[in-house]
């Protein structure tokens, strides 16, 4: 598949919405128009904006965020039809507790958590714009505080009873942008998203980090090769530090793929070569 140019990206791109998203206040603001209810300010992880997951053969753009009450928010734009969102979902909420458990929190401490899917086709198939789903008791049919929720919004809803305008205007931004001559929509909130992606599409440094990542996606299709995923780390390593011959000779020497696949979710969250080299 031929690489999307970078002045070609809309926020359905992976590249594009982690870029936009990392804005604080405009993080904020999709939240509280995804979840319908007030959130004072967020605070954006970056750290674990770009994350490699094995199981799905290359880097994923995911958005980490938490307010102020420690609510761990995951957000993530979904372009293809995907029949397992809900299992990923899972997997999304647990990774989450495992950060959480591991920094310390205990059991009954984990905070809530929301996973959303901003869906650039209807997940259920029931014309929705919002599909909210949490845990139920059977019996009861009365709703389980177990602080876990997951959101899907379907930018081709149909149902627009107890939808705000606001939502609406944001996912008919989402289904159209790129697909039609302009933006017509005078919603300010849609504006200022359009004029933030016109300037990330002026910063030479994003896309010097898109042509990057890209580079990495190709090199990872290369599934089972041995090379190939050193090259890939050593790819994601020279893009931010000054690689020592020792280091690269060590990791060239590497034949095991699931280490280099470690090394490599390591290289994306260290602040220096030193941090990397210690915890290999």
């Amino acid at each position: 598949m031929e690489t999307r140019k970078f002045k070609d990206l809309t926020i359905r791109d992976a590249f594009m919405f982690a870029a936009v998203m990392s804005d604080p206040e405009i993080c904020r603001r999709v939240l509280e128009l995804a979840l319908g209810i007030p959130i004072s300010e967020v605070h954006i992880q970056t750290e674990k904006t770009m994350a490699y997951h094995s199981e799905y053969h290359g880097v994923r753009l995911d958005v980490y965020a938490a307010d102020a009450d420690r609510t761990r928010f995951n957000v993530e734009m979904q372009v293809t039809l995907q029949k397992f969102l809900p299992k990923r979902s899972r997997y999304y909420h647990d990774q989450i507790d495992m950060d959480a458990l591991l920094a310390g929190d205990s059991y009954e401490n984990l905070p809530d958590t929301y996973v959303i899917f901003i869906c650039d086709f209807d997940p259920f198939g029931d014309g929705l714009y919002r599909y909210s789903t949490g845990m139920v008791c059977e019996e009861t049919g009365k709703s389980v505080s177990d602080g876990v929720k997951t959101v899907y919004l379907n930018a081709h809803g149909r149902n627009k009873d107890g939808i705000p305008e606001e939502l609406l205007q944001f996912l008919d931004y989402v289904k159209n942008t790129g697909r039609t001559e302009g933006i017509s929509t005078t919603d300010p909130f849609v504006r200022h998203l359009q004029d933030s992606i016109d300037k990330i599409k002026q910063n030479r440094g994003m896309e010097e980090r898109y042509m990057l990542l890209e580079e990495m996606m190709r090199n990872e299709k290369r599934e089972g090769n041995t090379e190939g995923k050193q090259e890939f780390l050593l790819t994601a390593l020279e893009s931010k530090f000054s690689v020592p011959s020792e280091l690269k000779e060590k990791i060239m020497s590497e034949t095991d793929i699931e280490k280099l696949n470690l090394w490599f979710q390591l290289s994306l969250k260290v602040s220096s070569l030193e941090e990397f080299e210690q915890n290999m």
